[in-house]
């Protein structure tokens, strides 16, 4: 197994007999020795090979040692230098500190003295880029995880920013908005409570809206109740008196700020523009103590007010839209009214039983709202039924009564070339579907029939039996509880029936067909 070889040794030196002799002693201990007679030349070897320690006389031509040394100390500085001189002084060796030089030996030397000088100064150098290496690796770890924090802070910001268009893309009602904008608020920053006032110049005062109060330790929780904006802290006068501003304010210690509560501990009010001109006032405010908020609480709140301004205006635009669409909808329907006195407010009518309804039955805030539109819409089909049909006064041939049965169709065509109503298309169309499968047009039975339109069906021919129509008058009341109650799991869904019986026997149903125009 040959020896591992040993450092590179660069021995100076401008006496021949010395360098000969240096270099046979060194290389028979196994390292690799190269010489020069001079430092210009020695500067040369160093710009080309790898030196582990170099030994150079002080007195040479050209580039002395010292002269040498200093070259060395600013080229590698991990490269020992040990001066050899027959002629040492004070100023010399003193020099010789100044240059970076490890050792100091006088001529004539011992051969083995420099072996041992050698091995000390190559353990010390070891040593030396041993420490310089693990400093280089401690200061790589440390720039690492200082990139990995800058990057941990990004990606969080990232985050943050992508839920704040996130949770705004999602809301399509104005009052949904303003509750998120100040939920969000108390969700992103330590504050205790979130405002947003509506700047309403007619009053010259701004008026809350919406109120959040943020979660501590499970207690107080925003979401778990509505908090009442009334009850916020009075900011108005303060908020008038900045709102001229138009930009961001963020006090984060209100110590001595006049015109703001003395509970305040740090503030930001925060405008909401709407084409260049204040819609609104996000005021979020911290009472606990240790709490003030920053230039990132700032940006963040900054950078949600403009991404709501933007939904407010597409909500603006989407209710606009929808309220024209409405209209015209409902044009339909008075069109149809004026042609068939009998079905002038019976849609209205229908509606209010229906909903009620759907109330007693657990249904939603969004159920009730659907069959709102679908209730008022559900005959909107009749305006593609002749008159001659329409307003028959006597029975319907089976051809007519087949012409007749298609306006739930028709109606739902009208209505899904709109492109809003899906669920509401559905019932308007399933509004004549009986329990038991024998309704038209599609013949559906039981839980096929959207629950909607099954608790529509129990209204509208309530209603229908329940009033003069053109062919008869309307039915005697004990009449009209047998056809409603005997239909019961044949012609209607049986526990839409019991909710039914409920409310008619309470009265409720009476009193809303009393209440309807």
């Amino acid at each position: 197994m040959e020896d591992v070889p040993k450092e590179t040794l660069l021995i100076v030196d401008d006496e021949e007999s010395i360098l000969e002799v240096a270099s046979e002693y060194f290389m028979a201990k196994g390292y690799h020795v190269l010489t020069a007679e001079n430092g210009r030349c020695a500067a040369d070897i160093i710009a080309t090979e790898k030196i582990d320690c170099c030994f150079t006389d002080i007195n040479m031509p050209e580039m002395d040692g010292l002269e040498l040394a200093e070259h060395i100390r600013k080229v590698d500085n991990t490269i020992p230098v040990i001066i050899m001189t027959g002629y040492p002084s004070l100023d010399n060796t003193i020099q010789t500190l100044k240059n970076g030089v490890v050792d100091f030996l006088i001529k004539p030397v011992n051969l083995n003295q420099l072996e041992l000088c050698v091995k000390r100064v190559l353990r010390e150098r070891r040593l030396f880029i041993r420490n310089l290496f693990l400093a280089k690796e401690v200061e790589g770890k440390q720039r690492i995880e200082k990139l990995n924090r800058e990057l941990t802070y990004k990606v969080d910001e990232l985050n943050t920013l992508n839920r704040i268009m996130t949770d705004f893309t999602t809301i399509d009602s104005s009052v949904d908005l303003f509750k998120r904008v100040v939920d969000l608020s108390t969700e992103l920053t330590r504050a205790n409570e979130a405002v947003f006032y509506i700047i309403n110049e007619a009053v010259n005062q701004p008026v809350p809206v919406a109120r959040s109060l943020a979660r501590r330790n499970g207690h107080g929780a925003a979401g778990d109740q509505q908090p009442d904006p009334s009850d916020a802290l009075d900011l108005g006068g303060f908020i008038m008196e900045n709102r001229e501003e138009d930009k961001p304010l963020l006090i984060q210690d209100t110590a001595n700020v006049p015109g703001l509560p003395e509970v305040l501990r740090s503030l930001m009010l925060v405008p909401l523009n709407i084409r260049n001109k204040v819609f609104g006032i996000l005021a979020v405010s911290a009472q606990d103590g240790a709490v003030r908020f920053s230039e990132k609480d700032l940006y963040y709140m900054s950078f949600m007010t403009n991404k709501a301004a933007y939904a407010i205006e597409n909500i603006a635009l989407y209710e606009n839209i929808y309220e024209n669409l409405f209209a015209t909808l409902y044009a339909f329907v008075r069109a149809i009214e004026a042609r068939d006195p009998y079905t002038e407010q019976h849609s209205n009518r229908v509606t209010r039983i229906a909903t009620a309804l759907c109330r007693a039955m657990g249904g939603s805030q969004e159920e009730q709202d659907i069959l709102h539109v679908a209730g008022q819409l559900h005959d909107i089909g009749k305006i593609g039924i002749r008159d001659d049909i329409l307003l028959k006064p006597g029975r319907l041939t089976d051809e007519e009564f087949r012409i007749i049965k298609e306006h739930p169709v028709i109606g739902a065509n009208i209505v899904e070339r709109l492109g809003l109503w899906d669920r509401e298309k559905n019932i308007i169309r399933c509004h004549h579907e009986r329990y038991d499968g024998k309704g038209y047009p599609d013949g559906l039975a039981g839980a096929r029939i959207p629950m909607l339109a099954r608790i529509l069906s129990v209204a509208d021919v309530y209603d229908a039996i329940a009033s003069d129509r053109a062919y008869r008058k309307r039915m005697e009341e004990d009449r009209i509880l047998g056809i409603m109650y005997g239909g019961s799991g044949t012609q209607f869904d049986a526990g839409v029936i019991d909710v039914f019986r409920s409310l008619y026997e309470k009265g409720d149903i009476a009193q809303i067909l009393a209440d309807a125009p």
